[in-house]
């Protein structure tokens, strides 16, 4: 008699042997992940519809009210330095309270965090103290910093495949509200009549609902948290080694010294610096230039709102070319979109329509660059190091975006607009030089 076949497949009526416990969890962590995901999106995106409208509403006024409280056209873009200061403080908190207690509790907190900035620069404005006008729009920054980790939140639960994607629908959130936001400058000072407000304080008071409705949509609704199941996921398919890379506490400077060792994280960190830095720089004196040469404000108004419409209403085309293309490609459009930018609002003198021409390109140029490099430091690094890395990129991203609007007064007042798109266009070349790096580093 023979031995049997150790080999021989199972009879039909044989129970199939189980999985592993650790296979089985993490299949089950996956699919948890992959079932949240759309109500994840749905949520960030329906924040980011209200809480643009709080960013976008007071960025055509907030320029005029400090050039008011000063009395010099020199400190207008002081207004725009607080807020990209506040947002780079706050970005690498936001992002610790992240890390600790996840995305909602980060998320919620820098909302609410705007809307007691919006409050406080509505007193400053009506009591006519610069300094506490100041104080309002750092924190008021927390508004563009929560906005921006948004995205980062949309990159917890994709796959390589889907992450340019996801990050750009919720960016393109932010359309309907940045859009609707600096044109309700008029409504604004019909509201603030009925309130007894200064004229330019009544967008601030839109911002102030808007952040505080974000905030509750937020604390209320993203549930289950993105990030713990993103962690739970990476815990399940590898736990020692993403329990040892939990177990790190990174100070700014080991982040640091990490991504430049990487290339590729450093080329992604880089564009987003450079492509923010370059946007708020040209952005931040417009509505002061496009005034000085006899721009009604419906006119600013309508120039920032096709801004920032080319900043998020094609961001899902931009995730698609940035999933299908590559990322690199992508980031290097947007650096050839911006130098564009540049020639265009740069030798427009005072013609408004050209100007405004040259602002859309801008925004456009800022999608490009923003959407494909935040995919490329996502895809960079594990759950578990995301956190930490991204807060430190937008802390870069806002403090370099703080330099240029605290540069762009002076060079306004002493070279002139072109000049001070010139310098704009100067900062997109590390970004190429980078590039060029992280290819031949492969």
């Amino acid at each position: 008699m023979t031995a049997p076949d150790e080999t021989a497949a199972p009879s039909p009526g044989a129970s199939a042997a189980p999985a592993p416990p650790a296979a089985s969890a993490g299949q089950e962590a996956v699919r948890t992940a992959a079932r949240a995901r759309p109500r994840v999106l749905a949520v960030l995106t329906a924040a980011q519809v209200v809480g643009g409208v709080g960013v976008a509403a007071a960025a055509s006024v907030i320029g005029l009210i400090a050039r008011d409280l000063t009395g010099s056209q020199g400190w207008s873009g002081m207004a725009t330095t607080m807020v990209t200061v506040g947002a780079a403080a706050l970005a690498l908190p936001l992002a610790g309270a992240a890390v600790r207690r996840g995305r909602r509790f980060g998320l919620g907190l820098g909302w609410f965090l705007a809307a007691l900035g919006g409050l406080a620069a509505i007193a400053g404005t009506q009591a006519a103290l610069f300094p506490v006008f100041l104080l309002g729009m750092a924190l008021f920054g927390a508004g563009s910093a929560t906005g921006l980790q948004s995205r980062h939140s949309a990159t917890d639960l994709a796959t390589d495949r889907t992450r340019g994607r996801d990050l750009s629908l919720v960016v393109w959130g932010t359309t309907i509200g940045s859009v609707a936001g600096p044109n309700l400058t008029g409504p604004g000072a019909a509201l603030a009549g009925v309130l007894g407000l200064d004229p330019l304080a009544g967008p601030l008071v839109f911002s102030t609902a808007s952040f505080a409705a974000a905030g509750t949509v937020v604390v209320l609704l993203l549930r289950p948290d993105p990030l713990a199941l993103a962690r739970a996921a990476a815990v399940s398919a590898a736990p020692e080694e993403a329990r040892e890379r939990g177990r790190e506490r990174r100070p700014l400077a080991a982040s640091l010294r990490a991504i430049a060792s990487e290339p590729r994280a450093l080329l992604a960190i880089t564009g987003m610096a450079a492509s923010h830095a370059a946007m708020v720089t040209v952005m931040t004196m417009t509505p002061v230039h496009m005034e000085s040469g006899g721009a009604a404000l419906n006119v600013v108004g309508l120039t920032i709102s096709l801004h920032i419409a080319g900043m998020f209403a094609f961001s899902p085309l931009v995730g698609w070319l940035s999933d299908r293309l590559g990322r690199v490609p992508v980031l290097l459009a947007g650096q050839g979109l911006l130098l564009v930018a540049a020639v265009l609002a740069g030798t427009a003198g005072h013609s408004d329509a050209q100007v405004t021409v040259g602002l859309a390109v801008l925004g456009l140029g800022w999608s490009f660059g923003l959407v494909s490099a935040s995919a490329l430091l996502a895809e960079s690094l594990p759950p578990e190091r995301r956190p930490q890395a991204q807060g430190t990129a937008d802390l870069l991203m806002h403090a370099f975006g703080a330099a240029g609007a605290a540069l762009s007064g002076a060079l306004l007042v002493v070279f002139g607009f072109g000049p001070l798109n010139a310098f704009a266009a100067v900062l997109t070349l590390p970004v190429l030089l980078l590039a060029v790096r992280a290819r031949r580093a492969g």
